[in-house]
């Protein structure tokens, strides 16, 4: 079965066993090992959601497993010489660093509590869903600058013209997940100022201001991964449902612009509500989840910064590590 063959049953059959794994397999002979890892990975889930596995499908299963298990011996050892390369050497790592890349690599297991990443753990961190306003120095700049940020936002509605866009969008060359059921859907849109590691030129134009001050603040720069600067809109009855973040070397701000009556937001056991020009920082690898039950948008601006208890030492370690694993098959 050729590959456009088996894309074609992935899209009427998204889940179809066999035609993920034939799918890993064309990426992997393509060298494409990041997006057949996905396949792969995307099969057995779905396998291991079937009461009852078809004798046919063992080969295939069979297949995956070889194949990541192979997958990550190459990519392990290409961290590894990365890493070194990049001035960190085994003999040379902060030793939290050393234990986050052992849990990544699946050489040690994560004794997590609150904290459940999706990506990458880093061990030794405080278990806190929020943090407050007073612990960082330059929120008071911020929040006085909120004028400012929401009249730039304001412009923006006010073109005329939707620069909105779903925050999450799916991706042909990837196994479908809608974890949220909001792929594609509008109700949770956003406008970057960064993202994929650059600054979007037009919209930075139409909002110097709160590129100028949030760009300024302690944000990690890793590749096409960070910082993250961006309004997020979420529509009257929308929901985002409980979910985790990617990583939990990093806190999540939201800055509140636009705040109807109706709206909430979780972390963890606790709830919060947003206050119009008020900073709210936390923890996205601890479950969250937020609400808009009023009848207008809710808009915040969202970016990230460093967790504060990171010497520099450990955030070059952690951002060479990503530059890493971002050059695999780049």
């Amino acid at each position: 079965m050729d590959e456009a063959t088996i894309d074609r049953v992935l899209e009427r059959e998204p889940f179809d066993v066999r035609a993920l794994v034939l799918k890993g397999d064309c990426r992997k002979q393509a060298g494409d090992d990041r997006t057949a890892v996905a396949f792969y990975n995307a099969a057995l889930r779905a396998a291991a959601k079937q009461d009852r596995l078809p004798i046919a499908l063992e080969p295939y299963i069979v297949r995956a497993q070889q194949a990541l298990q192979e997958s990550a011996q190459v990519f392990e050892r290409h961290l590894e010489a990365d890493l070194t390369r990049r001035g960190f050497p085994p003999d040379a790592r902060p030793p939290r660093f050393q234990e986050s890349l052992e849990i990544l690599t699946g050489r040690r297991q994560a004794r997590l509590q609150l904290q459940r990443p999706g990506g990458y753990y880093y061990p030794g961190l405080p278990q806190r869903r929020y943090y407050e306003r007073d612990e960082f120095p330059w929120v008071a700049e911020l929040e006085a600058a909120v004028p400012r940020i929401r009249a730039e936002l304001e412009g923006l509605l006010a073109s005329g013209e939707d620069r909105f866009t779903p925050y999450m969008v799916s991706d042909p060359n990837r196994p479908r997940r809608d974890v949220h059921s909001l792929v594609d859907n509008p109700d949770w849109s956003t406008l970057y100022l960064w993202e994929n590691g650059q600054p979007i030129a037009d919209h930075v134009a139409r909002c110097p201001e709160t590129f100028r001050i949030v760009s300024a603040l302690d944000q990690p720069r890793i590749t096409v991964r960070a910082p993250v600067i961006m309004f997020s809109r979420l529509s009257p009855g929308a929901h985002i449902p409980p979910h985790t973040g990617v990583l939990n070397t990093r806190l999540i701000c939201h800055l509140p612009l636009i705040v109807p009556p109706g709206c909430g937001f979780r972390v963890g056991g606790e709830t919060r509500q947003w206050k119009e020009g008020e900073l709210l920082v936390f923890d996205d690898t601890v479950e969250h989840e937020a609400w808009n039950h009023g009848s207008s948008d809710r808009i915040v601006l969202i970016f990230d910064i460093w967790r504060p208890e990171l010497s520099e030492q450990e955030r070059r370690a952690i951002t060479a590590l990503f530059e890493a694993v971002d050059s695999y098959h780049a």
